[in-house]
């Protein structure tokens, strides 16, 4: 399971919420590890095509061929021979900042006046000539309504009055529009003014605003600064916890493997490889050989109960998971396909250090569920391969399930909290609940 989330990169979210926090963090850990392992793979085999002439060589951003190449950035420094840097009002010879702020805000409102105004004079001026087209048409229409009567009428003297009327209507046409330009011109000026008192009061009071938002900022930076640092502490915890299980792992010797510890070692592929593929290398006794009956496609995640006791009846029971050391007895801490639910339940009225090894829906595994002084912590068991280890806490790879048991009867499980094994948690009800798993 482990190395299906570190070849995808990905874990679904319903086993994420599976996991505790320590899990969680060591589990991103070893993620952040295979990337890392990737990028280093890819930089050399990038470097051993360009050798070999299969790519051409990579050509730095910023640098270019040719003439071109001559081109770079110079700093304007100053009379200390450092970079020279101007900040606006406090340079020699500057307006002082409140004044350059005034004249800013200024500007800005008369800005607006104008474009208020303009577009307020262009509403007026065009209701003017509307008006005045309107007067002209009609004037006009009276005169041949009242001078053109008859083909005997002076058309020469009814034109010389139309000339007379078109400049009148001309002249008070213009009257009228220097009356509106002056009215709008004075309006702009008490606009711009109230603008400015209204932008100048909204700058004080952001200037307000913007100082009580900076005490937020440097509130929230301290904030954010300290959870930086908690991440880094338990990213620096679950390293430990990783080291310490790998180490705790090689002096007892029950380890079957693992790629991250070899390489933190120094140890070649060769030994990798024997101890992936189950091959005894020199010095180490083989691994218990437990033959598995392939007889079903496996699918990728637990998809029903069904295919879960299917799961355990062809892959675990040949493998003694369950049972105690060396009988034919179920072991005290076994239970079946049960919730977390139930399992906090049956542990509820237990002391601290109780546990008990149900077996899990999300995963092809188990889930150990531990009882704390106040409260539970859950543990998912990868059974996956050939061995049962910790998803994403413990690098020990344990053969059997009572081995892996065994082992944190004496080691610690995660040096933070510090879980012991110590007294299992039976059946309550008839027949146990795992009895559909052994039919």
């Amino acid at each position: 399971m482990l190395q299906q989330i570190l070849h995808d990169m990905s874990i679904d979210p319903e086993l994420l919420a599976e996991l505790s926090d320590v899990q969680k963090h060591i589990l991103f850990y070893k993620m952040r590890e295979e990337q890392l392992r990737r990028w280093r793979d890819r930089e050399a085999w990038e470097a051993l095509a360009q050798v070999e002439g299969l790519r051409p060589p990579k050509i730095k951003r910023g640098m270019c061929l040719g003439a071109a190449s001559d081109k770079h950035i110079q700093w304007l420094l100053g009379a200390d021979g450092e970079v020279w840097v101007w900040i606006m009002g406090e340079g020699p010879g500057d307006k002082p900042y409140e004044e350059i702020s005034e004249e800013l805000i200024a500007e800005r409102a008369r800005l607006q006046a104008r474009r208020e105004a303009e577009e307020l004079w262009r509403q007026k001026e065009a209701e003017i000539t509307e008006r005045f087209r309107d007067a002209l048409a009609k004037e006009k229409a009276r005169i041949l309504a009242e001078k053109w009567k008859g083909e005997t009428e002076d058309r020469k003297a009814a034109r010389a009055l139309e000339e007379r009327v078109r400049e009148e209507f001309k002249r008070k046409e213009e009257e009228e529009r220097r009356r509106g330009h002056e009215q709008v011109r004075v309006q702009e000026e008490q606009r711009a003014r109230h603008l400015f008192w209204t932008l100048k009061q909204q700058a004080q009071l952001q200037g307000a605003a913007g100082a009580e938002e900076q005490r937020a900022w440097a509130e929230q930076l301290r904030r954010s600064k300290a959870a930086d640092e908690e991440r880094s502490r338990q990213a620096q915890h679950a390293r430990d916890e990783y080291r310490r299980h790998s180490l705790c792992a090689i002096q007892k010797g029950t380890v079957a493997g693992l790629s991250s510890m070899f390489r933190e070692l120094g140890q070649s592929h060769e030994q990798e490889a024997r101890l992936y593929h189950h091959l005894p290398g020199p010095g180490l006794p083989p691994p218990l050989a437990v033959p598995v009956s392939r007889t079903w496609e496996r699918p990728l995640r637990p998809v029903s109960k069904e295919v879960i006791v299917r799961w355990f009846k062809e892959e675990q029971v040949p493998r003694r998971a369950g049972f105690e050391r060396n009988t034919q007895s179920i072991a005290p801490w076994f239970h079946g396909i049960i919730s977390r639910e139930d399992a906090e339940d049956l542990l509820e009225n237990m002391t601290e250090g109780a546990f008990l090894v149900r077996v899990s829906e999300k995963i092809w595994g188990y889930t150990l569920s531990y009882r704390l002084q106040k409260g539970f912590k859950h543990f998912l068991v990868d059974a996956s391969g050939d061995f049962y280890s910790f998803l994403g806490v413990d690098p020990n790879r344990h053969a059997t399930l009572t081995d892996l048991i065994d082992f944190h009867k004496e080691e610690v499980i995660t040096v933070s909290g510090g879980e012991l094994l110590q007294e299992p948690c039976g059946q309550r009800d008839s027949p146990p609940d795992y009895h559909v798993l052994f039919e």
